[in-house]
């Protein structure tokens, strides 16, 4: 029934994508990041959803008159060459046997971002991009929230099996990465069911990020959390709210939660934390004897023979920095950095545009929600292996399209040419 469901919905909607290309970029978003057909148990388990949502997109390019434009940005810019560079990087893979299938993943997600940024052009497309990336991951948060309440934290919450954030950490992440998001989204509401619904949302995410055991996410989350509470406008209320959530942590997870938290304080007696010590040097080593990186996925226990401190101590890269340094070098890593430094400042830009008319508060706002969402990703990522995790592209998508429609030089301008030539400019 579930996967009859699915089908009939994604299916339901993807034709109205040809008319009006946003659409399918919204469903596309939607099936990446919550991965609704992993909830099934039958065909549309492995079904290809977000190919074929993909290539109807791409096609909507050509024949819906949408207006339709790729701003010319620093992050755009970035994000191009990056994808140009990672390409490059990986026809000298030291894993030729792997590397594709992950250039295939990266490559569409780059597609899809391109896309998006090409087609949300208003307002409303922004603002319903953000309810969709909110929710996908918010509904996990809800659900996971109310599991670790309701077990007393005994067990730790994972995803969506087969999934990019099927394993805790990777959820951890994903959680504290949106959670900016959905509290934005309870800024926003005026309905007070909504904000009592974004509320319990809210406190059920981080509950779920705690309930997921991942050490990087609690360092994320506080760090990201202060942050959150120094830009707020109601340094107060958002105080109450936030010592609430602690206390409720703090009242429900067991001794073996506040255990294994400990653990970071002892990284050095912690195997798991020598291992992706080992990882990280096998990264530099890697990156210092080959200038191109190894390509996609070579964290391999093969390479970890030839270039690693301890060969047999195999890690994944654990961490963002040290994934893009061993698989596309130096270069690749400064790209990396590039692209989350110009993102940044085009939330700055924005909320500098908005200071001063009160009716852009909304832009403002999302901006800062938007920075809050790069710092717990940069800070958990550090000890996770999600470089080329799609949510970190659709808060790029969202910084970018909010300096598109606001201010005057990135407005997109009213088509005069064929839609093929307005895809292309």
């Amino acid at each position: 029934m579930r996967d009859i469901l699915i089908t009939l919905i994604i299916f339901g909607i993807l034709p109205f994508s040809f008319k009006r290309p946003v659409i399918g970029a919204l469903l596309f978003t939607w099936v990446s990041l919550m991965n609704p057909h992993r909830l099934t148990y039958g065909f549309a388990y492995s079904f290809p959803f977000a190919a074929v949502i993909a290539g109807v997109t791409l096609v909507s390019l050509f024949t819906s008159k949408q207006p339709k434009r790729m701003p010319v940005t620093p992050v755009t810019a970035t994000l191009l060459v990056f994808m140009a560079w990672m390409s490059f990087t990986s026809f000298f893979a030291l894993e030729p046997n792997l590397v594709w299938l992950e250039w295939n993943r990266v490559a569409k997600t780059v597609v899809m971002v391109i896309i998006t940024i090409m087609v949300v052009n208003t307002e409303k497309d922004l603002k319903l991009l953000v309810w969709v990336v909110a929710l996908s991951l918010g509904i996990f948060g809800l659900k996971g929230g109310l599991f670790t309440l309701g077990s007393g934290g005994h067990f730790r919450v994972y995803g969506p099996d087969g999934s990019y954030i099927a394993e805790n950490n990777s959820m951890a992440l994903a959680l504290v990465t949106t959670l900016p998001l959905i509290w934005y989204l309870r800024l926003q509401a005026k309905n007070k069911w909504v904000v009592l619904g974004l509320t319990a949302m809210t406190a059920m995410t981080a509950v779920s990020a705690v309930g997921s055991y991942s050490r990087g996410a609690l360092v994320g989350g506080a760090c990201m959390l202060v942050f959150l509470w120094y830009h707020s406008r109601k340094k107060a209320q958002t105080a109450i709210i936030l010592i609430g959530m602690v206390g409720l942590i703090m009242a429900v997870m067991p001794g073996a939660w506040f255990d294994r938290m400990d653990t970071i304080n002892d990284y050095h007696e912690d195997s798991s934390a020598l291992g992706r010590v080992n990882a990280w040097k096998f990264a530099i080593n890697i990156a210092s004897t080959f200038p191109l990186g190894g390509g996609y996925n070579v964290f391999t226990p093969r390479m970890f023979m030839m270039y690693a401190p301890e060969p047999l101590n195999y890690h994944v890269a654990h961490s963002i920095w040290f994934q893009v340094l061993g698989d596309h070098g130096f270069v690749g890593l400064i790209m990396f950095i590039m692209l989350m430094v110009f993102a940044w400042r085009t939330g700055t830009r924005v909320r500098k545009h908005c200071a001063q008319n009160p009716e852009l508060k909304w832009a403002a706002d999302l901006s800062r929600m938007c920075q809050v969402c790069i710092i717990g990703y940069a800070v958990s990522g550090s000890f996770l292996s999600l470089a080329y995790f799609d949510l970190y592209y659709d808060i790029i998508i969202i910084l970018v399209c909010l300096e598109k429609i606001l201010l005057p030089s990135k407005r997109p301008t009213p088509a005069r040419s064929s839609p093929l030539t307005q895809a292309l400019r």
